[in-house]
């Protein structure tokens, strides 16, 4: 089978597309052959090395296909099933295992939709029931307001009845994120963060829920009220220095960094949260922006999109 490899950490172009053994499913396991594979940040931080990788390494966490075999004692999925599963970056191939226990059918569901909902919808919906629960009359802040995962929480927050403001770079981004549902946008090119908040609600916001990094943390700490939180997931723009603690006393902050799997250590949670994010594609609460969909061998052109901020919404692999 074909499978994107990685034998040395570094940019876009230690991808390569290359023949891989055919995965067999053992005990509790179930064998995909996969249709599409989602592209997200994390699968730039095992190719680049900032998340470690044996090598040589495959990529891929998340993807949607059809079951090709089962191994024994599976009985959740059938041969010919369409399943949609968190994988263990091995999602860049034609085929991967699975655990059957962590697959889910996708009956009714488009398999692209699937692919693109599953990673990003896990982390938007737990990012806002598990980090720091939006409720009613919050005031949060979302970066990257037009990405992939920034278009979720914006939705996911507003439907929860908080008030919304979106960061993006551009008008073109500005107008993705609007029509998501933010109530307020800040064009981090153009102004100061923390400055643009304080204009919109001068006591600052409950929430701050930041994928960049190191480029927006300090703005986001600033752009808090007394006693709120922080929740910092993700490493767009590189990794977080280092942290003086002293800094959040001086509001009484809360500082999270989570990590989506710790939220579904268990196979009921896993299947709690699963099932709730397909609920809410099916009711039309969140919908999924797919901006643009790869063959597997151009996975470099893709993440040399997603890392140069050429996107805006959710990128595939197409896996023939």
């Amino acid at each position: 089978m074909q499978a994107i490899v990685v034998d040395q950490v570094g940019g876009p172009e230690v991808m390569r597309l290359a023949e891989r053994p055919m995965p067999t499913p053992g005990p509790g396991e179930v064998l995909v052959r996969n249709h599409f594979a989602g592209v997200n940040y994390i699968d730039t931080y095992y190719r680049s090395g900032l998340y470690p990788a044996q090598l040589p390494a495959t990529l891929g966490n998340e993807a949607s296909g059809v079951v090709s075999a089962i191994g024994p004692g599976v009985t959740q999925v059938q041969v010919g099933d369409h399943v949609a599963y968190l994988a263990s970056q091995d999602a860049y191939a034609q085929y991967s295992k699975a655990q059957a226990s962590r697959v889910v059918k996708i009956d009714g569901l488009p398999l692209d939709t699937a692919a693109a909902v599953l990673l990003q919808g896990l982390t938007a919906h737990t990012l806002v029931t598990r980090a720091y629960v939006v409720k009613s009359g919050d005031w949060v802040l979302v970066h990257a307001g037009a990405g992939g995962t920034g278009r979720l929480l914006i939705q996911l927050c507003r439907h929860l009845g908080a008030s919304v403001i979106a960061t993006v770079s551009s008008e073109e981004k500005a107008q993705i994120a609007r029509a998501a549902g933010a109530h307020h946008i800040i064009l981090y090119t153009k102004e100061i963060v923390p400055d643009a908040v304080r204009k919109i609600i001068p006591e600052g916001v409950h929430a701050v829920f930041d994928g960049v990094g190191k480029a927006t943390f300090e703005g986001s700490l600033q752009s808090l009220r007394m006693e709120g939180s922080m929740v910092s997931f993700g490493n767009s723009s590189g990794a977080v220095p280092p942290v003086h603690l002293f800094e959040l006393s001086k509001k009484n902050l809360k500082l999270l960094r989570p990590r989506l799997y710790g939220y579904l250590l268990t196979e009921e949670d896993h299947r709690r949260h699963i099932a709730e994010v397909l609920r809410l594609v099916e009711e039309k609460v969140i919908d999924v922006h797919v901006f643009n969909i790869y063959d597997l061998a151009d996975a470099p052109r893709a993440h040399e999109d997603l890392e140069g901020r050429k996107t805006m919404g959710k990128l595939l692999l197409r896996i023939d």
